[in-house]
């Protein structure tokens, strides 16, 4: 049987990229995007290039029964999820002074909460069928915390995710299901200004921003057999900024 995976913010950069991946290797795939439509249209017809099955679902994952929708349509469609890889993580920057109790709540609801509803929701059946796979998204730095003053809202969610995905890991460990993160630095994902990148691959060890190939890399082994054993592991690709 194909394994199933659920993107939630798998319209575009990464998200679509890692759809894409696991469609070569006989994954069918459901991506979720809150706004981008025809990017979202453009992940299913990659993913339908590459070998799976597509499915493009709309929803705000930062409310929970918008989740709990999205699980029902994925399950209606393929029956079980396999995989859930959230993507899902926008940002703004703003001085930490002049953030607002909305920014401040939309950043911990898109990137930290959204994946605690989606995580409770899809472990059951990964728990009865003795298998599975929760990849979250930090950022390089979040493992060691530090001031960020012009992105904090978003920062304090990713060191949270680390947190949130290692406690998935222990809790659902006996059941061989993994929880990971990925922890990107500067990733030439269409999502920065290449003018910005250019001038912080200056202060990156390895030279030069990231590709969107190297963060599928880090993806595509943390969902593989290869990795039953890595568990609550955060793997940074960054070059070796942020480290």
């Amino acid at each position: 049987m194909r394994r199933v995976a659920l993107i939630p913010g798998g319209a575009r950069g990464i998200g679509r990229a890692i759809a894409q991946a696991l469609a070569a290797r006989e994954w069918d795939v459901a991506v979720c995007y809150r706004k981008s439509e025809d990017d979202a249209n453009i992940a299913v017809t990659a993913v339908e290039s590459a070998g799976g099955a597509a499915l493009a679902l709309r929803a705000d994952v930062s409310s929970p029964d918008a989740c709990t929708e999205l699980f029902d349509q994925v399950l209606a469609w393929r029956g079980q999820i396999d995989a859930l890889i959230h993507c899902a993580g926008p940002f703004h920057r703003v001085d930490v002074l002049a953030e607002t109790p909305e920014g401040w709540h939309a950043m911990f609801a898109n990137n930290l909460d959204s994946l605690f509803y989606l995580s409770r929701l899809v472990a059951p059946g990964m728990m009865e069928r003795q298998w599975g796979r929760i990849v979250g998204f930090a950022m390089a730095n979040a493992d060691r915390p530090m001031a960020q003053t012009q992105i904090t809202a978003h920062y304090l969610a990713k060191v949270s995710v680390l947190g949130l995905v290692r406690s998935l890991a222990k809790a659902l460990a006996p059941y061989q299901i993994t929880a990971n993160t990925i922890s990107p630095g500067f990733i030439d994902s269409g999502s920065v200004e290449l003018a910005e990148l250019a001038v912080m691959a200056k202060s990156i060890p390895a030279g030069s921003v990231g590709t969107v190939d190297d963060v599928v890399g880090a993806a595509l082994y943390l969902v593989s057999d290869a990795a039953s054993y890595v568990n609550g592991a955060n793997i940074h690709v960054s070059g070796g900024w942020g480290i």
